[in-house]
């Protein structure tokens, strides 16, 4: 599966800053020293509806990691996957009476147009779950060998209590992961299994459902959580920089693949960071397919909305708060876009040199997108009100912008 064409990251003299951000699984902050290749995983979408505020939001902050990344001159390996086979696809396949391949494929393209219009930065690889069945399989009879999973009427269950660190991703309480297990995918009330919170790794082939060979696992597709697992091992292996997403991610998504690819491996952990953002909502709710309370992308587009406008009003909220959606954000988002922009048109003003630093600082200090927003509306204010000298400023304004923000002025 192919991801989206890249745009230009300008490059700024000097050095960024090393990323210090909040992880999850430590409940603080932490400071990320890769090596000169950066790795990172983001879990991406269920393609029966793309891509809504809460979507773009999420890849948003990621697409900051990877500039604050690029800015200190390292090189970035970026994943990301596309569960193209699940129930809510299949459910809204048959509800909309279509076929399942097509309807993944219709809104993954549009997934890319979004994504290349907001000029998110590319994954290195962009892998379907499809495309990773054959990776998949030897995993899951891989962990029945280990003695960690177990099979249920044909289904293939992964045995929680099988790794000693479950449970140290999310911080979550058993009554608390229990509910959370319901309402995101789980099936903790099904009798026979061993622990309630044990997640399916196979699934035994359902009449009228898409079904692969699964080998000595019979035919069946494989579960949520490994299907990242593998992609982000075989790809990026074990101990890798960031494991991101939204935060209804947290658990069971990533707590579980964390346990999969530790008992896997033997090593811990999966990934030195576990980053999350928060949620989008819309009219008092949380902004998601369930509800259909949807803000796209591909429709403000359609209604002729600067993406960079888009893309500001995101940057305008830290990227682990939960925020609403309003006309109001998007006005204000314009509003700033108009500002910017008539500022870096004029041939010369205030010397930007320590604008750059500033940048750099805000977003290297757990990705705080607001404060360089603010920084650059005291640049903008103060070329409006006094101007300046400098011919380089309005250039270097518009490089850092692009370079950092993602904001093509």
């Amino acid at each position: 599966m192919h991801a989206w064409p890249a745009s230009e990251v300008p490059a700024l003299p000097g050095q960024g800053r090393d990323l210090r951000i909040h992880d999850t699984a430590t409940g603080g902050l932490v400071t990320l020293d890769p090596g000169p290749v950066a790795r990172i995983y983001v879990c991406g979408i269920t393609p029966y509806d793309a891509t809504h505020m809460g979507h773009a939001a999420t890849y948003n902050a990621f697409d900051l990691v990877q500039r604050v990344w690029l800015d200190t001159k390292r090189q970035v390996h970026y994943v990301q996957n596309v569960t193209d086979v699940d129930d809510p696809l299949l459910e809204r396949a048959q509800r909309d009476d279509v076929d399942w391949v097509a309807l993944a494929e219709k809104e993954t393209a549009l997934f890319r147009e979004d994504m290349t219009a907001l000029r998110m930065l590319p994954p290195r690889h962009y892998i379907g779950a499809v495309e990773a069945i054959p990776g998949i399989v030897p995993l899951v009879e891989r962990l029945r060998e280990l003695g960690a999973a177990y099979e249920l009427d044909g289904d293939v269950y992964f045995s929680v209590e099988s790794d000693p660190h479950f449970g140290q991703v999310s911080r979550l309480d058993a009554a608390a992961m229990r509910l959370l297990s319901a309402e995101r995918g789980g099936d903790p009330d099904r009798p026979g299994k061993k622990n309630p919170l044990d997640p399916m790794l196979w699934m035994a082939a359902r009449e009228g459902e898409p079904s692969w060979d699964g080998g000595s696992l019979g035919r069946g597709r494989p579960g949520w959580h490994i299907e990242c697992v593998a992609i982000a091992l075989d790809h990026l292996g074990m101990g890798f920089d960031v494991q991101g997403g939204g935060s209804d991610l947290a658990f069971p998504h990533h707590e579980m693949g964390a346990s999969h690819a530790q008992v896997l491996t033997g090593e811990f952990p999966m990934a030195k960071a576990y980053v999350h953002a928060g949620m989008v909502a819309l009219h008092g709710e949380k902004m998601s397919k369930s509800k259909g309370n949807l803000v796209f992308v591909s429709q403000l587009r359609r209604d002729g909305v600067d993406p960079a406008a888009i893309r500001l009003a995101l940057l305008a909220h830290h990227y682990r708060a939960d925020w609403e959606w309003t006309d109001q954000v998007l006005a204000d988002a314009q509003a700033r876009l108009g500002r910017w922009r008539a500022a870096v048109s004029r041939p010369d003003g205030p010397s930007a040199d320590a604008l750059v630093e500033e940048i750099r600082a805000a977003l290297a200090t757990d990705l705080d997108a607001p404060a360089a927003l603010a920084a650059v509306d005291r640049w903008a204010e103060l070329q409006d009100t006094q101007g300046g000298t400098d011919t380089a400023a309005p250039g270097v304004v518009s490089r850092a912008v692009d370079a950092l923000l993602g904001v093509a002025l």
